[in-house]
């Protein structure tokens, strides 16, 4: 039980934090989105370069198509993207095996804080 709790209050701190923009004031949620900008380049931008996406160019990362193309990311944008990230869809893979939750974390805050700003 302990083990669920820490994620989901995680991830709820790092959206509000992102959502606020608060990244200024707590380093350690910078370092969050920095790690997952170093993750992002290495594991995602091939396809998604910019906030693009390459294969399919309507299915972009900009706040609009992720509302549009995500289930439930207007209610809780972290946890759709890190379902998408995980589980994949069509012709993205899943990451589940390739990448730590914690990573999955990271890359999914970048993703929401760089959808927010606009890439």
């Amino acid at each position: 039980m302990r083990s669920i709790i820490k994620p989901i209050l995680l991830n709820l701190v790092l959206a509000i934090a992102l959502l606020l923009n608060l990244t200024v004031i707590y380093p350690v949620l910078a370092t969050e989105t920095s790690n997952g900008r170093k993750i992002f380049n290495t594991n995602c931008a091939a396809c998604h370069i910019g906030g693009a996406n390459i294969l399919v160019e309507n299915k972009t990362l900009q706040k609009e198509a992720l509302s549009k193309y995500l289930e439930n990311y207007d209610i809780n944008p972290i946890q759709a993207i890190i379902h998408q990230v995980q589980n994949g869809k069509s012709a993205m893979p899943a990451f589940k095996n390739k990448l730590s939750e914690q990573e999955i974390l990271e890359v999914a805050a970048y993703v929401f804080q760089k959808a927010e700003t606009g890439w």
